[in-house]
């Protein structure tokens, strides 16, 4: 039996279960038990009463990808689907992913974190001149921790900046301010399989006011294409750099990396996903339909995979 587990407490809730009930739908069309069971006081209780074979915790936001859910399955002994906490709360605080990126040699914007509480000690307006000095125009303005692209912001103009650090901090203490890349936007799934992990076709982006929630989320919205418009090099580029952050952050199973490709063809990794989107206009899913294989199927491998070897 295979527990997932959706829903909880984050800004995020509603993604979590809708990813969580598309996950649950394509396991059970190929024949896998399935319980899907919310964060709540009754889990622990669950857990321990039903031992699953494995769970899969299709979280997103607080909680879901930092770590702490993933704590406890392993205080419990109970094998699940993802990366384990450690490289969890590593990926989940987009600063220190980034510096472990860099240190990697792997691309990513220039960038600063600004602390609310710096904003009250020296003055709000010093602090932006300061910011666009260095940075310059466009900049883009996010939460450190959360996804979604809750609290995100593309700044154009620098009087636009206080609102957008504002919106910002109502999703976090602190906020991730880096330079603005202009290029293709992709997402690059990666799949662990028996020789490693290997990526799935990029999914190039394109969203007319941004990518923001309504665009993820609402049907119509956005425009994909699923493989992405980019040539065999391109592509190649592209997958060995997702890959490379995989590895380099310590995930496992799956995850997603998303990136921009800037006009010189550099790759620049904006973030990397220890738990993507599942829903219906999610990129993971579109990555594995652009690569021929089928969702429900891919899903049991990856549960396989998750299994303890004794039970294979």
């Amino acid at each position: 039996m295979v527990v997932v587990l959706a829903g909880g407490l984050s800004h995020e809730r509603d993604v979590s279960l809708r990813s969580g009930r598309r996950v649950a739908e394509a396991l059970r069309s190929v024949g896998v038990e399935v319980v899907l069971h919310d964060v709540d006081a009754d889990l622990l209780a669950f857990l321990r009463e039903t031992r699953p074979d494995v769970v899969w915790p299709v979280l997103h936001g607080a909680v879901g990808e930092d770590g702490s859910v993933r704590d406890i399955l392993e205080l419990v002994d109970l094998p699940y689907v993802g990366t384990g906490p450690r490289a969890s709360r590593t990926v989940w605080n987009k600063p220190i992913a980034k510096a472990a990126l860099m240190a990697a040699g792997i691309a990513t914007p220039e960038y600063v974190t600004l602390p609310q509480s710096l904003f009250r000690d020296l003055g709000a307006q010093p602090v932006l001149d300061a910011l666009v000095a260095r940075l310059g125009l466009p900049l883009v303005v996010k939460p450190t921790q959360g996804g979604s692209a809750l609290g995100v912001t593309r700044v154009e103009r620098a009087d636009s900046l206080p609102r957008a650090m504002v919106e910002c901090f109502a999703y976090g203490e602190t906020a991730l301010v880096e330079k603005a890349i202009d290029g293709v936007e992709l997402a690059v799934s990666v799949v662990e399989g028996p020789e490693g992990p290997e990526a799935l076709p990029a999914v190039e982006i394109v969203a007319e006011g941004g990518y923001d929630y309504s665009a993820r989320y609402v049907a119509g919205e956005t425009e994909y294409f699923a493989p992405a418009r980019l040539t065999e090099a391109q592509s190649a580029t592209v997958a060995e750099v997702a890959v490379r952050a995989h590895k380099t952050l310590a995930l496992r199973h799956l995850s997603r990396t998303d990136l921009i490709l800037a006009a010189d063809g550099t790759p620049y990794v904006l973030e990397v996903n220890v738990a993507p989107g599942m829903t219906e206009t999610s990129l993971f899913p579109q990555a594995v339909a652009a690569a021929g294989e089928d969702v429900a199927a891919l899903y049991r491998r990856i549960v396989e995979t998750a299994l303890p070897r004794r039970t294979r």
